[in-house]
């Protein structure tokens, strides 16, 4: 045999054996093979699902709250009793909520008021409306925008699974009040005023009705 032909056999038996130390070490790859960037962001996703099931931080909920705080708490309470639950898309419902409960009470509207009030709140509502129709008051108002809201609090009990979360809200709106013979006695149509209002929404959680009542009101 000659040297040339015994050099080449002994490289191919190396060549052999990387191939299958090769393999051993690597695997067999078939069809698709994911790039290196998606392999990273597979990576990422899978850590970030694991420290929110382990207990990380939910960006749906510290946006809103301070991190650990009892507001905090209370909204990872809810979540667990409503999975479904997501806090950016109950202060999107409250912004509409607020100018639209607003303008009804301020028309006078109590028909389209019932439905988004608490007993208590409603009463206190229409007690006031009537107040103004009997002093042959009449109000006429125009939401201009919301310039702030904020998530104030939060509270939950597990017990009964009732929820509350208090919003901060600052409008901007034009009112103004005539008598009965149409007169204009406060207000400027013009004019730009603020609102500044504190409003607690309340729900129970898991249950069939997925609509939220003003429980209370403030300043």
């Amino acid at each position: 045999m000659s040297s040339s032909l015994l050099q080449l056999l002994v490289l191919a038996g190396i060549a052999i054996f990387l191939i299958l130390k090769l393999r051993n070490v690597l695997g067999t790859r078939d069809g698709y093979e994911t790039p290196p960037e998606e392999r990273a962001e597979r990576s990422n996703t899978a850590r970030r699902d694991f420290e929110v099931i382990e207990g990380g931080p939910d960006r749906d909920i510290i946006d809103h709250v301070d991190d650990g705080s009892e507001a905090a708490k209370a909204l990872a309470a809810m979540k667990m009793a409503e999975p479904g639950f997501s806090v950016s898309e109950f202060l999107q419902g409250a912004r509409g909520a607020y100018e639209m409960i607003l303008m009804a009470f301020e028309n006078g509207d109590l028909d389209g008021l019932r439905p988004f009030l608490a007993p208590d709140v409603l009463e206190t509502f229409e007690e006031v409306i009537r107040q103004r129709e009997s002093q042959g008051l009449s109000i006429e108002a125009s939401f201009v925008g919301l310039r702030e809201l904020t998530l104030d609090d939060a509270t939950f009990d597990r017990a009964t699974s009732e929820a509350e979360i208090t919003v901060r809200f600052a409008g901007e709106l034009t009112s103004v009040v005539r008598n009965a013979a149409g007169d204009v006695i406060e207000g400027d149509p013009s004019e730009i005023k603020r609102q500044r209002d504190a409003w607690t929404f309340g729900r129970t959680m898991g249950s069939d009705n997925p609509n939220w009542v003003l429980v209370a009101t403030g300043g």
